[in-house]
């Protein structure tokens, strides 16, 4: 199995970006309504990815430190519920 995946990788490093974006679209061409939705979340997910790598980069120590501290209190259910903010906000703010 990884043979036949090195060969065929072999073969897409030798490809130009013309014929590589070809066999792309026409892999998902042929996909069902289904698997190309869930290929465009991967794909998205995976542009996204980049995009925040780069933005991480660009915080401060400070900030870095701040959202890991937050998401050590989520992960240690010290967190406020995202409904229960909503709630909160919407009564404080609905008459505003």
């Amino acid at each position: 199995m990884s043979l036949i995946f090195f060969v065929t990788l072999k073969k897409l490093i030798k490809m130009t970006a013309a014929e590589l974006k070809i066999k792309i679209f026409r892999e998902v061409d042929i996909l069902e309504k289904t698997k190309l939705e869930e290929l465009y979340g991967v794909l998205i997910n995976y542009i996204n990815g980049q995009k925040e790598i780069k933005d991480w980069d660009k915080l401060t120590d400070n900030q870095k430190q701040g959202i890991l501290d937050a998401i050590e209190e989520i992960d240690t259910d010290k967190g406020i519920p995202h409904k229960q903010i909503i709630t909160k906000y919407r009564k404080k703010y609905s008459n505003a």
